[in-house]
């Protein structure tokens, strides 16, 4: 079923209306202090640059136009929250075209309130991608994030806060780490290594309203010989860290999931997804 998907999208791309990211909107992180310099760039120079930034922390500026809903959707049934079933991303830096994995709702509490609807999308273009048919979906799921770029596209259901936002994306990397912890699978320098990529994470969300239906794209970069992988987040900022990155995006996906509906419907997708 994904399979089809890849090679239609493939043929349609030259005529699908161009994803592209909205221009002129800043945003500093808390902590910025007197002695950071604001520099504007789009999308695409936040990918190339972004160890730059890192190591002179440095405000991030992205000025560019947020995609334009492609002609072929998917809708999550929960919301009714609608998703384009590919994304290209316009960049100074060649980035691939995504193709949506999945859909599903994110809920909290007892009362199943629903928070945001999320979109999984990946590069399933890479050569990099090796899965045999009779891999797991988990083993599937993971395969993928490991080795190709991926992209969650958030779409709020109602007007909520990028702290809430931020406090939810925090509990859900803690809670991954402690159950790494518990099984023997997280080494002493990957948790030293994680803490000051975490403390940045937390600190490049503004104390600013969300409003209900505007998308929040996370993207995990592919990987890179002697680089670390980086998640950036659309005009707010980029962290880099191998764990934070791929861990921020497991996440969604470990036991049942940060949202259920997702997994299943990224797990049915990817059946007969493999070689």
């Amino acid at each position: 079923m994904l399979q089809g998907l890849v090679a239609g999208t493939a043929v349609a791309s030259r005529s699908s209306t161009l994803a592209r990211f909205r221009r002129g909107r800043d945003f500093h992180s808390a902590r910025t202090s007197s002695r950071l310099l604001a520099r504007p760039f789009v999308w695409g120079a936040a990918i190339g640059l972004a160890s730059l930034w890192v190591l002179h922390r440095q405000t991030l500026h992205l000025d560019a136009e947020p995609p334009v809903r492609s002609e072929e959707t998917r809708v999550d049934p929960a919301t009714s929250i609608e998703f384009p079933t590919t994304l290209v991303i316009p960049s100074k830096v060649p980035l691939p075209k995504f193709t949506l994995v999945g859909v599903g709702v994110r809920t909290v509490s007892f009362l199943r309130v629903k928070v945001y609807s999320i979109g999984f999308y990946a590069d399933l273009s890479n050569p990099n991608l090796n899965i045999p048919k009779t891999a797991t979906p988990e083993e599937k799921i993971e395969h993928i994030v490991q080795n190709t770029a991926c992209v969650l596209r958030i779409i709020p259901t109602r007007s909520t806060s990028y702290g809430h936002l931020r406090d939810g994306f925090m509990r859900a990397l803690q809670g991954r780490m402690r159950l790494l912890q518990q099984q023997g699978s997280l080494t002493p320098a990957e948790e030293a290594s994680a803490q000051p990529p975490l403390r940045q994470l937390k600190s490049i969300f503004p104390n600013t309203p969300l409003a209900k239906h505007s998308p929040l794209d996370v993207l995990l970069t592919a990987p890179e010989p002697a680089k670390p992988r980086t998640l950036v987040f659309r005009d707010l900022g980029v962290v880099q860290n191998d764990w934070v990155a791929k861990h921020f995006v497991l996440a969604y996906f470990a036991g049942d999931g940060l949202s259920p509906p997702l997994k299943q419907s990224v797990v049915t997708a990817l059946e007969g997804f493999g070689r």
